[in-house]
């Protein structure tokens, strides 16, 4: 039962191309750090590989065939990706699913306010975080603000070299007794992650002067006024990019690795197959982080309302049909898995622990204390799994999320269950998950494209 570590198995070639994969990867994290901007990154990629707009072929009243390759944007937070086979697809389809939220602070529909000449932005957290993490680090803000009139306006500032950065501060150590004897999870109050945005007040102004001059700023470069927050969508993430990990760059450490580890690796394995014989898909799904919840997460219809029209346009359209495209397709609910960490190792088991370069981790299943919210993927299905990756030579292991009472967490795969499908979780081991800055290992990013490219050639 013991899992070898994957780098001692590696060739010179290997090696190689497990380089070349990561400092793509990498890139993918510096162009996606919200939602948006990793479907933007999704597509312009999949056009490279010869992907259509769905939309388009929908809009111009085109067929779909074997063979082709399409894509459909929705909301521009999730998006979906096909490359239709030859077997009959009410056969079902290979689907890789991954989320492409990430934990982080949002800002406030009423957010801009001044205090003691300080300027700030108001926030609300999302997802599961420590907040006393995202204490006194650089932070830069990406998003859009959608005015009256239609238009939307991209914002991202903080990442080029020349570009201030935001923080958040916290209390010096010289007067924080009170403060750290609090329990970790009131030492910083969600109320109390406020960005500092500016300190320069606006000459001639008795009142509110430093935010004066902000908005000031904001029109001059970005055309907007402060009413405009209400109907923007702007994130607050860690500034900087993606950097190589360990004094021998054996590990990666970024933001919002989890999932866009899974995510990266899911789209990369589909666009490097140009034929298939069952059709495959890829989905890549928002608000995963907050319960898939709303327009753009995993309990909307919008997937099955998409493979409605996917179906139009092949000419195979029923409700029939639909139902048994779904209910006879098998997936890999592609999310990470945590890491066994020797500092934190009373919270794991060890026998049933993911662990750094043994390669993918496949989780029948998650949930927590009786298994409560899991999918707990049937044991044929996983033998299936065994025989694909033990075939294709990728090296992966078996893992539960810490010891049973300890805690738990869960992804889309007991929602994509709920058509009768087969699923199962597999995905990458990461170290400090939810953190502002997360660890994989590059073994493991190999691995997975291995893992993710086998699933879909059979």
């Amino acid at each position: 039962m013991e899992r070898p570590n994957a780098w001692k198995t590696y060739t010179k070639k290997d090696l190689e191309k497990l380089e070349v994969l990561n400092k793509d990867y990498m890139d993918f994290l510096d162009k996606g750090k919200t939602e948006r901007e990793c479907v933007k990154r999704a597509i312009e990629l999949a056009k490279e590989s010869g992907y259509k707009d769905l939309k388009e072929i929908i809009k111009k009243d085109k067929k779909i065939k074997t063979g082709d390759k399409v894509y459909y944007s929705h909301m521009d937070k999730a998006v979906v990706f096909f490359n239709i086979g030859k077997n009959p697809i009410e056969n079902g389809m290979n689907i890789l699913g991954a989320h492409i939220d990430s934990p982080r602070l949002d800002i406030k529909q009423n957010p801009l306010y001044e205090d003691t000449e300080i300027a700030y932005l108001d926030t609300h957290y999302y997802g599961g975080i420590k907040k006393y993490q995202w204490v006194t680090i650089p932070l830069a803000i990406h998003g859009v603000i959608a005015k009256k009139d239609g238009s939307v306006i991209d914002i991202v500032i903080g990442e080029e070299d020349s570009d201030p950065v935001v923080f958040v501060s916290d209390l010096l150590i010289h007067l924080a007794q009170t403060q750290l004897e609090k329990k970790g999870a009131k030492v910083v109050e969600g109320e109390d992650l406020n960005v500092i945005i500016g300190n320069l007040p606006v000459k001639d102004e008795e009142k509110e002067a430093v935010k004066k001059n902000i908005l000031k700023l904001i029109k001059e470069k970005y055309d907007f006024e402060e009413e405009d927050f209400m109907s923007a969508e702007l994130e607050v993430v860690p500034a900087g990019r993606a950097r190589e990990a360990g004094i021998d760059r054996s590990m990666i450490l970024a933001y919002g690795q989890d999932d866009r580890v899974c995510a990266y690796t899911s789209l990369a394995a589909m666009l490097n197959k140009n034929k298939v014989e069952t059709t495959s898909c890829t989905l890549l799904v928002d608000k995963e982080e907050i319960g898939s919840v709303g327009a753009t997460g995993m309990r909307s219809k919008f997937f099955e309302n998409i493979l409605a029209e996917l179906l139009d346009r092949m000419g195979e359209y029923s409700d029939l049909k639909l139902r048994r495209v779904l209910s006879n397709s098998k997936m890999l609910s592609s999310d990470v898995s945590a890491a066994f960490d020797p500092t934190y190792a009373s919270v794991f088991e060890k026998k049933n622990a993911a662990y750094f370069s043994k390669g993918i981790v496949i989780n029948k299943y998650t949930g927590s204390r009786g298994k409560s919210g899991s999918n707990d993927a049937n044991a044929e299905y996983l033998g299936e799994i065994r025989r694909i990756f033990d075939k294709h030579k990728v090296a992966f292991q078996t893992a539960e999320l810490g010891k049973v009472d300890q805690g738990g967490g869960g992804t889309i795969a007991y929602i994509m269950a709920l058509y009768g499908m087969d699923v199962i979780d597999s995905g990458v081991a990461v170290l400090n998950m939810h953190a502002p800055h997360e660890v994989v290992s590059k073994a493991d990013v190999y691995e997975a494209l291995k893992a993710y490219e086998a699933f879909i050639s059979e």
